[in-house]
Parts: C-alpha cells; structure tokens; sequence
C-alpha cells in the first residue's frame, strides 16, 4: 500500500516505497493475520483534525492480541537488508519514551512503527507518522489493534503497554497524503498509571527553524536487529521538498521515530522537531520529516485533550 506524494520520495510503509513503506513492507511478509476486530469510524468533520476512536473492548483485545511471543515473531518475519553505515545501534542510556506502535494494518496484517512518548496536558500522548494509523488519501483505510510499548528491545517491554484509545491525525493526510504525522492518545496502564508518569515524555516543538544537528530513532527491519533493537542515525537537518531531510539509511518499521534536537545522550532528552516519514530511494541515503506548523499543533492540541 504505497502512499502516493508530491516529492521524490519514497514512504516508509512498504517494499516498494522504502522507508514510510514500513507498513506495507512488513505487513508484506508478515504471516499472522488479525483477529476480528472491527473499530468505529467518527462522524465526518471539515475540521483539520481526523480522530480515529477505538473502544474499550476493542483496546482490551488489542493488549490480549499483542502476546510477547507475536511481538517477537512479526519482526522475525521481516528482513529489509543489512542495517548501515549511517544507522547505528542505539548503546546509550535506555529512551524510555521511544518505543515500537505494534498494529493491525488495512490488510489484516501483524506489523509496527516507532512512536514516541511526549509531553502533554492528558499525560498520555505518543507521536509518530500519519502513515501509522491510515492510508493515505483512504478514508476507509485504518489500522487497528494499536498498543504502544516504551522502551521496546529485544522481546521486552520493561515499561509495559499501552492500549491506544484514539489518533488524531491532520485531515490533509486523510483526503491528499500532506502532513506525515500523527498524536495518539493512550490508556492508562493495568496499574491505573498514566504514560509520561511511567516514562516521562519528549517536549515538541513547533514551527522551530529548521537546521542543526537531528538525532533520528527507530526500530528499523534491517538486519540483524529486525525491529528487536533501537537505531539512531546523527545529522543536520535542511530543508527540501518543503520537508525536512537529514543523512540516514534506517528503513520500514522505523517509520514514526523521532528527530530528537538538542539532544543528550546521558539524560536520554531532546526536543521532538519531526518523525521519521520517508526515503529518498530504495536504497536508502536520506530520511525525511515534516517540519511541524500550524495543522501538527492542532493535531497534537486535540490529542491531549482527548
């Protein structure tokens, strides 16, 4: 399900179209299927925000449906080549606010995205890329079965998981595939604690210039880590295409990871200015991200107040 766009780039949710392909690719090889889960579409709006809802039993099946065991055996599923030169393993301290968004693609297919814990008014809100909840230019085309889990690596989730119970998306990439990016809204967890109080969360940055240097996160379908370890890819950022570029050849799976500025390798913080959106080819030498404006904040304002 490739994503249509109007700049030589390539999405991160499939095969074909490489990095924003992420969805399309893993859920290419991904051979465990759905169970019937079927979520409740909103009411049409001309707002510029689209906010998917899923209800409280569709959010307890999807926690039941994402066993550690699938976790581990949709990343196994998939192998997108050889991970580097430019993403590298991720040694420093644990970045308990990124973690895998293991969903149900349109297709009924196991597969993941990266996301990211940030700051917000509900203590709840994850960001990653439109192209991680719909299609794009699809309506009708919605992923389902959503849990995000912080600090994901190697088959463990040592922050828990969180069911995700709404995802405001810009209405732009619901009708014409513009403006990559998206603000979940997350339960809870079983303990009844909410997500930043768990992990803490990234502040976002809005309408920030564009430039300096961009720490890039995701968990990429490359080998060897196939979506089990956390890359990082380091570069300036600059504007093209009415986007925002920098050095990194990560590829599907890491789709919705964070531009991290201002970044502290000790401390594990930074400044989210972008998410990881698409490639420059399918060989990869180059990520892009929106650059975050007016309709990224509307989204991210009615995400915390959902």
């Amino acid at each position: 399900m490739p994503e249509t766009t109007t700049y030589p780039t390539r999405r991160l949710r499939g095969r074909a179209t490489g990095l924003a392909v992420a969805a399309t690719a893993l859920a290419l090889a991904a051979p465990v299927q759905a169970t019937a889960v079927t979520h409740t579409a909103p009411a049409a709006s001309a707002g510029p925000v689209s906010v998917l809802k899923y209800t409280a039993q569709e959010r307890k099946e999807a926690l039941a449906y994402w066993t550690p065991a699938r976790m581990k055996a949709v990343g196994e599923s998939v192998d997108l080549g050889p991970t580097g030169p430019k993403a590298k393993p991720w040694r420093g301290t644990t970045l308990k606010t990124v973690g895998r968004l293991f969903f149900v693609n349109a297709n009924g297919a196991d597969t993941w995205c990266t996301a990211t814990a940030v700051k917000s008014a509900n203590r709840s809100a994850v960001m990653t890329a439109a192209h991680c909840v719909r299609r794009g230019s699809s309506p009708a085309n919605t992923n389902i079965s959503m849990v995000f889990a912080p600090g994901y690596s190697k088959g463990r989730t040592p922050y828990g998981t969180f069911a995700v119970r709404s995802a405001a998306t810009p209405r732009s990439w619901e009708t014409d595939s513009t403006n990559d990016m998206s603000t979940l809204t997350v339960d809870a967890d079983k303990t009844g604690k909410k997500l930043t109080d768990v992990v803490g969360g990234q502040p976002v940055a809005f309408n920030r210039p564009v430039g300096g240097t961009v720490s890039s996160f995701g968990y990429s379908a490359t080998r060897p880590q196939l979506g089990e370890e956390l890359l990082r890819c380091v570069g300036t950022a600059k504007k093209e295409h009415g986007t925002q570029g920098i050095p990194c050849d990560m590829s599907g799976g890491s789709s919705g990871g964070p531009w991290l500025a201002d970044f502290n390798a000790t401390t594990g913080k930074g400044v989210l200015v972008s998410v990881n959106s698409s490639l420059d080819s399918l060989t990869p030498t180059k990520m892009y991200g929106e650059v975050l404006g007016a309709t990224a904040k509307k989204v991210y304002d009615r995400a915390q107040g959902l």
